[in-house]
């Protein structure tokens, strides 16, 4: 077959055309290469040498919006778009103007000083025909100033924070503000979804933080929010609510043997503080491990939206940016609260319907009645009763108790080496406690109800 094609003449043109075609075609992808090549050459893009050098290249400029717009008229949040190469804007470009704060670089786009933009972050690793991506809002200042991150609904039915975090980044301006303010509203997009606590696994999401880009799912989302949004923060705070049925009274979790964490905690005007290292897992211990200072700040219930809490925390927000040269406002919250050094739960010793008899907030001593649990089928009542002086910083809302359930939280002023002197029954004891015994004592009586 080979030798009858050789010879007939036929053949041999057809092949001699199809080299002639193959030729033309390399030539011509030559010739558009080299044209490509000269025109980059000819119309360069312009980079300011102080721009921060990025292994990939370019940084797309994200684009300037005024957050009050709404979304539908903008593009669907996609930071993998395409987007056009612009030149950096510098201070030769405004008249007057002699210095410029750098741009602000987040999830590989470049935030212009003066603007605010709505980005995205996506997990590194998930399904992706599936993933949706969770809005980050950023707000650059004109001015140069710190980083302060805002991250809200960890867990997926605590809506406070939510609205807290809207009212913040809506209402700030860009061209008063020092500094760059980022906001997560909503960290647990799947658990929002289904007005959850936990992410689709079943798993608590505050508790794998700083993550592992080899565990598991919630590791490694844990892994890529951290690695991308928190570790481009200067300061951190991760807004939560009370859980399963119970409410806080608006208070800041902080690790108060942290210098920098303590003066963070100060910052946030008449809001109490109670110290707590915070445990192993949660996004404010393994920020203040890789160097951020954090605060959790509690307000009010799950699966509610409150006024007065909303108002006291976004209040509150307002007066850190202040605190921190951040704003101006003239509005500075300069009352204080107190530091709760210590606090701990009380519980319930029987099962029954709980009545609370104190309020949220309320001071109480050794001996106040704080609630009543009543058998529905016996009707016996069981009081629970305050085991010391202390205040009322967080409670379980009236509902059906089983025995053990953490019912009031108090928090106490006494300092932090001070043993309280507690029984299991929530009676004062006349014996002195040890350091281990009042180790043990803290553990049964916190367990996991506000391990935030």
């Amino acid at each position: 077959m080979v030798s009858a094609v050789n010879k007939h003449p036929i053949y041999k043109g057809v092949i001699v055309l199809g080299l002639w075609l193959v030729v033309t075609v390399i030539n011509a992808e030559e010739d558009v290469f080299e044209s490509d090549y000269v025109a980059v050459i000819e119309f360069p893009v312009v980079i300011e040498t102080r721009m921060p050098v990025v292994p990939a290249g370019i940084v797309p400029k994200a684009k300037n919006v005024e957050l009050q717009a709404p979304v539908s008229a903008e593009k669907p949040i996609n930071n993998t778009l395409d987007a056009p190469e612009e030149r950096l804007v510098t201070s030769d470009d405004i008249p007057g103007v002699e210095t410029l704060v750098e741009p602000y670089i987040l999830l590989d786009k470049e935030v212009s000083p003066a603007s605010a933009t709505r980005l995205a972050w996506s997990p590194e690793q998930s399904l992706q025909g599936l993933a949706t991506p969770t809005p980050v809002l950023v707000v650059n200042g004109f001015e140069p100033g710190p980083v302060v991150c805002l991250t809200a609904a960890i867990h997926g039915d605590e809506l406070n924070g939510i609205e807290i975090i809207r009212r913040i980044l809506y209402e700030l301006d860009p061209n008063a503000l020092s500094g760059t303010v980022i906001g997560v509203p909503i960290v647990n997009l799947q658990g929002f979804n289904r007005s959850s606590r936990y992410l689709a696994d079943r798993r608590d999401l505050n508790r794998f933080f700083p993550g592992n880009p080899y565990g598991s799912s919630a590791s490694r989302l844990a892994y890529s929010f951290f690695k991308d949004v928190i570790l481009h923060c200067d300061v951190l705070v991760d807004l939560h609510t009370g859980s399963f049925h119970r409410t806080n009274m608006p208070q800041l979790r902080a690790n108060t043997d942290n210098p920098r964490v303590l003066a963070l905690a100060k910052s946030f005007g008449a809001t109490v503080i109670v110290h707590s290292e915070g445990a192993e897992g949660t996004l404010r211990y393994a920020a203040v491990e890789a160097g951020v200072p954090a605060v959790t700040l509690e307000a009010g219930e799950s699966l509610r939206l409150q006024s007065d809490a909303v108002e006291h925390g976004t209040k509150a927000i307002e007066t850190l940016l202040e605190t921190k040269g951040m704003l101006n406002s003239m509005s500075f919250w300069n009352d204080s609260e107190a530091i709760y050094y210590q606090s701990t739960w009380v519980r319930a010793d029987q099962g029954g319907i709980l009545f609370s008899q104190v309020a949220l907030g309320a001071r109480v001593t050794a001996g106040d009645l704080l609630g009543v649990v009543t058998d529905p089928i016996t009707n016996v009542s069981h009081n629970i009763i305050a085991p010391y002086k202390g205040r009322v910083i967080g409670l379980a809302l009236n509902q059906v108790v089983m025995p053990g359930f953490a019912a009031f939280h108090l928090g106490i002023e006494a300092p932090a080496q001070t043993a309280l002197p507690v029984t299991a029954q929530g009676s004062i004891s006349q014996e002195p406690v040890s350091e281990r015994d009042q180790e043990l004592i803290d553990v049964i009586l916190t367990g996991d109800e506000d391990f935030n």
